[in-house]
């Protein structure tokens, strides 16, 4: 790599490290905020549900913007509606504004993802070198979601939660910055087709429709018709935004992409993938505060050896991996490894929560597993792509994560109400991550099954398909 290509590479990686940490930074400072602000565990958890719905919801537009007007002219400005967005939220004096901060956030973040990843893919032509700047690219991604709750629990502590948000704001100065000086200067806007704006904001509205109606189930009995018809409109929703797809001249994602089986895979095992950690990472905070006693601040520093085996893990054992297995080999491996640590979890949950047990649990998944997944489905879900649809299709990755991510969350939540307990974490919860974690198991296995009898395309793990640029 160049100098000017790492350079390249930093910006974009700090870029989906920003994005990544703003998911995870938020659990442990749960306490505060409800202190603060006076509202109830389900409400706060609202939060972190806006934020990833929006993210996901919008990422495909994101994606097609990327595409069409240039990855540098997104790039800044998915870098400046984040920043505003956190310094919104870092200074909010109402719950309400806190909450539309963090949708805005998620939209900026919705933009700042696929230009990121375009800056990578097109700063990286050769196949070996993009497969290695992919791996650290999304290995930035896993770092700074499993580094989001040891930072979150030692501000939160030491400082305020307001800091949580407010951290982003030098960081994306910064990045704001260097990406003026070094971005290059995006071509002439290619001329394409009109962007279905519509079934964008069709399929959020039918998604935080559907995340309510799950969230609420428990109460239907209450609010029968409220809950009811919010279930029923955000069918209609999804229903409207499948149609356009399938009858639109132009849909906001071709179904075409859907034939390509390692895209429909690697979407799949993202969407098991956000509901799993999304969900560890909501479990775990409870567990080490409420169940075993921890303050925030020491969850936090509990978690701090897991943040620094997974920036170990990205630097030095991600491009060797790279180059001696297949990513579907490699995200066996990580959906492995998720298993063995959410099976540690239940373990102790069972033997009355044994420090060493949780930790060896949050080892083997935010240190390990999450960045061995995370590298690998990335590069899966962008494999045979045609160039005119990288965009969409490095997007669509993402907004299934982040549509796991939502609805996962709300179905832990619901669990909770449903089946009281003794303690904040139950054996149900954690059986749950464990069928995520086997299902998207036998997902990849059956893909490596299937690639071994159809098609050589798994039978050189050191090279990816190559993709012209976009904008040639």
């Amino acid at each position: 790599m160049t100098k000017k290509q790492n350079s390249l590479l930093i910006i974009a990686s700090i870029g989906t490290f920003v994005e990544a940490l703003d998911i995870a930074i938020i659990n442990l400072t749960i306490p505060a905020i409800q202190q603060q602000f006076q509202v109830d565990q389900d409400m706060v958890q609202w939060l972190q549900t806006l934020y990833v719905l929006f993210f996901g919801g919008f990422l495909i537009i994101g994606g097609k913007l990327t595409d069409s007007l240039g990855r540098r002219k997104i790039f800044l400005w998915g870098t400046l509606l984040f920043l505003v967005a956190s310094l919104g939220a870092g200074l909010a004096t109402s719950f309400l504004s806190l909450a539309i901060s963090r949708a805005l956030q998620g939209l900026g973040a919705a933009f700042l993802m696929p230009a990121s990843l375009a800056i990578v893919t097109h700063t990286f032509r050769q196949p070996n070198e993009r497969s290695r700047a992919l791996g650290i690219f999304s290995s930035f991604a896993a770092i700074g979601s499993g580094s989001g709750l040891s930072v979150g629990g030692l501000i939160s502590t030491y400082i305020s939660w307001h800091w949580v948000f407010l951290i982003n704001v030098p960081i994306l100065l910064i990045t704001f910055f260097a990406a003026i000086y070094n971005l290059p200067k995006d071509l002439p806007p290619v001329r394409t087709n009109r962007i279905d704006v519509l079934s964008g904001i069709i399929l959020v509205a039918g998604l935080l429709l559907l995340t309510f109606s799950v969230h609420e189930l428990l109460h239907i009995k209450e609010r029968p018709l409220l809950i009811s018809g919010s279930l029923f409109v955000s069918f209609l929703l999804i229903s409207w935004f499948v149609r356009r797809l399938l009858t639109q001249q132009f849909p906001l994602i071709s179904p075409k992409l859907f034939h390509n089986r390692h895209l429909v895979v690697s979407n799949l095992c993202f969407f098991l993938l956000g509901g799993f950690f999304i969900g560890f990472l909501f479990l775990i905070s409870l567990l080490l505060q409420e169940d075993m006693g921890h303050t925030a601040a020491g969850a936090g520093m509990l978690l701090v050896p897991f943040s620094i085996l997974s920036a170990l893990i990205a630097k030095f054992a991600i491009p060797k991996i790279t180059d001696r297995l297949t990513p579907t080999a490699i995200g066996v491996v990580g959906m492995t490894f998720m298993l063995i640590g959410s099976l540690f979890l239940l373990a102790a949950i069972y033997f009355k929560h044994p420090l060493f047990l949780v930790l060896l649990g949050a080892a083997c998944i935010s240190g390990i597993g999450m960045t061995l997944c995370f590298t690998s489905l990335s590069v899966l879900g962008v494999h045979n792509v045609p160039a005119a649809h990288y965009g969409v299709a490095s997007s669509l990755t993402s907004t299934t994560y982040f549509m796991g991510a939502g609805l996962g969350l709300s179905l832990l939540t619901c669990i909770g109400q449903v089946f009281p307990r003794n303690t904040a974490v139950g054996s149900l919860s954690i059986g749950i991550l464990i069928l995520y974690a086997s299902t998207a198991c036998a997902l990849l296995l059956y893909l490596r099954y299937a690639n071994k009898n159809s098609a050589p395309v798994e039978n050189s793990p050191r090279r990816l398909p190559e993709y012209d640029d976009c904008h040639a």
